[in-house]
């Protein structure tokens, strides 16, 4: 397991060591004694999948203190990009993204710790993408930016994506106050 920073501090990309012969592959996709190796300390307490047909956007998303949520995240099929924006009040880094393709070939993941809006953008149909959190859902603490904020300078390939009416509605960086 190969686990590389970004240019956001704490955001991490980790790469499983993928074993492949005649019958198909074997990784391991979570390692505590790794994570732990790379100063990631973490208890995982709610494991969540989704299913996106192409040009879905889902997020930018938050749980605030004192339900805020890490994240381990990846795709079991198909492919997104994946967008983080640092909400961290005091971070050198407050209000910029990053973000990185993860599919079902490169097998890549993606840590995100608590402090930062978390989103995706579907880039095939019948995608399955899995999240494994650090703490339980808590509906009263969800929050979110506005994942088209012009702001934010995402990238997003499609042009008019299929998106909730609930983040059609979120805030932007301008109009936000982050509890973090």
């Amino acid at each position: 397991m190969k686990i590389t920073t970004t240019p956001i501090e704490g955001i991490l990309v980790i790469e499983p060591q993928i074993f492949r012969d005649s019958r198909g592959y074997f990784f391991e996709s979570f390692n505590q004694d790794k994570m732990l190796a790379a100063g990631i300390h973490l208890n995982f307490v709610q494991d969540n999948q989704s299913l996106s047909q192409k040009g879905a956007v889902r997020g930018l998303h938050f749980q605030a203190p004192p339900f805020e949520q890490g994240k381990l995240v990846r795709v079991v099929k198909g492919a997104v990009r994946d967008v983080v924006v640092d909400i961290r009040k005091n971070s050198a880094t407050y209000g910029q993204h990053f973000s990185i393709d993860l599919t079902e070939e490169n097998q890549l993941m993606f840590w995100i710790p608590p402090g930062f809006a978390h989103g995706f953008e579907t880039l095939e149909d019948n995608t399955i993408f899995l999240y494994k959190c650090t703490n339980l859902y808590n509906k009263e603490s969800e929050g979110g930016l506005l994942w088209k904020d012009p702001a934010l300078g995402i990238k997003w390939q499609t042009a008019e994506p299929i998106v909730s009416d609930k983040d059609q509605i979120l805030p932007t960086l301008n109009n936000f106050i982050s509890p973090f």
